[in-house]
């Protein structure tokens, strides 16, 4: 599976932006794909995931605040990250990924699969 990822950049707080990432090879099956972030200086964390099987979603429990919305098209085996009200924090270097099981994971060992990351910088 490669992912390829498109959509970041730079906006002021308050505003919104929207991520897209796309993949090829298999994307059958228990296919999962998701989104992680690295802020400046810290660790990559877990943002949000699809099921493709049946479009079943997890978020972060913190930040996300029903901020964000990530949905697919199979059609186009693509994810889309929707990132509104944008804040500061937000600010971070944000990955795709992608893995297959029967569960989302919100660990990053557990994907298999990444994209390039997409800088996203948010101004106060």
């Amino acid at each position: 599976v490669q992912l390829q990822a498109s959509g970041g950049g730079s906006v002021q707080a308050g505003g919104s932006l929207r991520l897209s990432c796309s993949a090829s090879g298999r994307t059958f099956g228990n296919f999962i794909m998701g989104w992680f972030r690295q802020p400046p200086g810290k660790e990559r964390e877990f943002v949000a995931a699809i099921m493709w099987s049946n479009s079943r979603t997890r978020y972060a429990d913190d930040f996300v605040k029903g901020r964000f919305t990530i949905s697919r098209d199979n059609t186009r085996d693509t994810v889309y990250l929707q990132m509104n009200n944008l804040e500061p924090e937000d600010t971070a270097v944000y990955y795709c990924a992608a893995d297959f099981d029967i569960n989302i994971n919100m660990s990053p060992e557990r994907y298999d699969y990444w994209g390039q990351g997409t800088q996203v910088t948010v101004s106060s």
